[in-house]
């Protein structure tokens, strides 16, 4: 860890005031079981609704970014992930955009490329924004020798790309340092754990001394899987907040975090359907 990262989180950091965080992965606009017709606007507007100080989405398409502070009233930084594809051939958001809404359900993600935002209160200045490949193919190489993967599980692993962001933000004098990322959905829960440590050394290697920390997102790891989960809960790393079962997570160092909690079904329903296959997690800190 950072030799000047907080190693305590029963301390309150005097630098930010008690904020609200959420963090919820769109399964790009569909609802659950999938339908046809997709809700992203909507389901923007749903997860501001109340004016949380900072959301991190996953799994949005990549031609939703430029509408995301139209439709939320925040401050929207973007990293695309996976680039819109027609087979094995670039195309543009646009053009994915209109594809994909043949069938929403069906399509998904096919020809929309894959992207993370991390939204902000339009009081907050955004001081700097960096991003991080999770997955590249020389740590993608390293790590199957460790772990003893296979040719296909090594090819598996490199199919679509992950990111992580790192955003700083400063209301007054006062910064936090927000870290979003979308780690690899796979069987062998080894490989998102280890795609967690690379997102967290990034993050940690940029905080300033005593800076308060907050990472969240889609780990696709739960604590019960995770070592990597648990060794950053630990007093070395002071991160606290993870979800007791699920994989969104949101880990907060240097503030002190309340319970994390997950919405109900009813607060995203529509219908006979819910809103995404996952359900929004958010955590008071301060």
């Amino acid at each position: 860890m950072k030799a000047g990262g907080s190693a305590s989180t029963t301390r309150i950091s005097s630098t930010v005031e008690r904020l609200l965080v959420r963090t919820w992965n769109l399964f790009h606009g569909n609802t659950k079981p999938p339908g046809r017709k997709a809700f992203l606007h909507e389901m923007v507007r749903l997860a501001t609704a109340d004016e949380p100080d900072v959301l991190c989405l996953q799994e949005l398409p990549v031609w939703a970014l430029g509408h995301l502070e139209g439709w939320s009233g925040m401050s929207a930084i973007g990293d695309v992930a996976r680039r819109p594809m027609l087979g094995p051939f670039p195309s543009t958001p646009e053009v994915g955009r209109v594809l994909t809404e043949l069938n929403h359900g069906l399509l998904r993600s096919a020809f929309t490329g894959q992207a993370n935002a991390v939204l902000v209160q339009s009081s907050y200045a955004i001081l700097e924004h960096r991003r991080l490949v999770l997955n590249p193919f020389r740590f993608r190489r390293a790590q199957a020798r460790v772990l003893g993967l296979g040719r296909a599980e090594r090819h598996a692993w490199g199919r679509e790309r992950r990111v992580c962001q790192a955003v700083r933000i400063r209301r007054d004098e006062r910064t936090l340092l927000v870290g979003n990322l979308h780690a690899t959905g796979s069987v062998d829960k080894r490989l998102p754990d280890v795609e967690l440590l690379r997102a967290a050394v990034f993050v940690d290697g940029l905080a300033r001394p005593r800076e308060p920390v907050v990472l969240g997102g889609d780990f696709n790891v739960s604590l019960r899987v995770s070592r990597t989960l648990a060794e950053l809960m630990t007093s070395e790393w002071g991160f606290a907040g993870a979800m007791p079962d699920g994989i969104d997570h949101i880990l907060v160092r240097g503030l002190r975090a309340g319970e994390p909690r997950a919405w109900p079904p009813e607060r995203r329903a529509h219908g006979a359907r819910l809103l995404s296959d996952h359900a929004p997690v958010e955590i008071d800190a301060g």
